[in-house]
């Protein structure tokens, strides 16, 4: 009998230990096995899971994202949340505004799974327009919006309830909107009510117009300041957001006023010819030039400095 008891008492010693080890839920993207992942809404948790609303029904991501890869447009809002990214696409890698706190993060696109895979992130943010997705979901919990689809700073808020920040991202708003429509307040009382203002851009070999809800400004510009848009562009631009146009016809788009975003590469040879000479904005000195890179988004990040570039050219002030 007693043979028998000491073999048992050591399965039991075995079983135990067994049992003590985590059990194996899912690769972590090293190929070692994942702890088990504590239960959904656990927002205490640094390993915890909420569930977000996205547009495509409801999606469980991570409580604290860590290592987010954004495919398109959002990182400077993560950035002004203080979200770490291991993976931006190419666009936000070469904005200059985004620079120091992108320096660690690799640039990244939709058709690069293999690299993706090799930064094992927590969360994937990108716009619907993105491919793979199915793919991309297999890898980390992926989350997309419709570009437009909600106005630019109910946009940021949205992305402060996918990281677990709503009230950070709703106080942004609310002050940022306070601000805007004072910067707007004195600038109309300076040009006049009347006064009109362009978004133009050189990108490549071509130019285009702006509407009011295209970066650039627009937001800020059209919707938060109240500024006029000349009659062309509404006709042209403001449905589709943007409208391509040619040197020739450039004096009917031109209103008092005239941001021009302008890329390094791009063809600038239109400001050599009489026609641009000639548009009484030019003549006037009220042409404000931005570099392209920097002022093409409308996250939290680039809408902060696009607010202090229109208050600074507009007002004279930062």
């Amino acid at each position: 009998m007693r043979k028998l008891i000491i073999p048992f008492i050591a399965l039991l010693f075995i079983l135990s230990a067994c049992s003590s080890q985590p059990k194996e839920t899912g690769s972590n993207g090293s190929g070692a096995a994942a702890p088990e992942a504590p239960a959904a809404n656990d927002k205490d948790s640094a390993s915890g899971t909420i569930t977000y609303q996205s547009e495509n029904g409801p999606v469980e991501v991570p409580a604290n994202p860590q290592r987010v890869i954004v495919l398109s447009t959002f990182a400077g809002d993560l950035i002004h949340l203080g979200v770490n990214m291991v993976g931006v696409d190419s666009w936000s890698k070469l904005n200059p505004a985004f620079a120091d706190k992108l320096k660690d993060a690799e640039e990244v696109s939709d058709e690069n799974l293999e690299k993706i895979i090799e930064l094992n992130p927590d969360l994937i943010i990108g716009l619907s327009t993105i491919k793979n997705v199915d793919k991309l979901k297999e890898i980390a919990p992926t989350v997309t919006f419709t570009y437009g689809k909600v106005d630019y700073l109910t946009q940021h808020l949205e992305i402060g309830k996918l990281v677990n920040k709503e009230k950070e991202a709703q106080a942004w708003i609310n002050d940022f909107k306070q601000r805007a429509e004072k910067a707007g307040e004195e600038i109309r009382a300076k040009i006049g009510e009347d006064a009109t203002v362009s978004v133009i851009e050189s990108f490549e070999k071509q130019l285009y117009v702006y509407g009011n809800n295209w970066g650039r400004g627009t937001e800020i510009l059209y919707q938060a300041m109240k500024l006029k848009m000349p009659e062309k562009v509404k006709e042209t631009a403001l449905k589709e957001g943007y409208y391509a146009i040619s040197t020739e016809v450039l004096p009917e788009f031109a209103g008092d006023y005239i941001i021009l975003s302008k890329f390094n590469d791009a063809d600038t040879s239109f400001q050599q010819t009489d026609t641009y000479k000639q548009i009484p904005a030019v003549k006037n000195g009220r042409v404000f030039e931005a570099d392209g890179n920097r002022i093409y988004f409308n996250d939290a990040t680039t809408l902060e400095y696009q607010l202090e570039f229109i208050t600074e050219h507009f007002l004279g002030k930062k």
